[in-house]
């Protein structure tokens, strides 16, 4: 798995993430379990690494010198 998400990518699926979770218990049930899917954008912030963005072929984060 290389590393495909950018250090502002990173910082942003982390806050829109943990928005997500803090809404879980402000929701009514059947749409409380959508804010679920924080965890899989903080998930994705501690890889470095989406899996959409590798389908797509988008890269957010600086080559690494080989």
């Amino acid at each position: 798995m290389q590393p495909n998400l950018g250090t502002f990518d990173r910082i942003v699926r982390v806050v829109l993430g943990v928005m997500l979770l803090g809404l879980y218990g402000a929701l009514p049930s059947p749409w409380r379990y959508l804010t679920l899917f924080g965890i899989i954008l903080i998930a994705t912030a501690m890889l470095s690494f989406c899996p959409i963005y590798r389908v797509l072929g988008l890269r957010t984060c600086r080559e690494k010198p080989a």
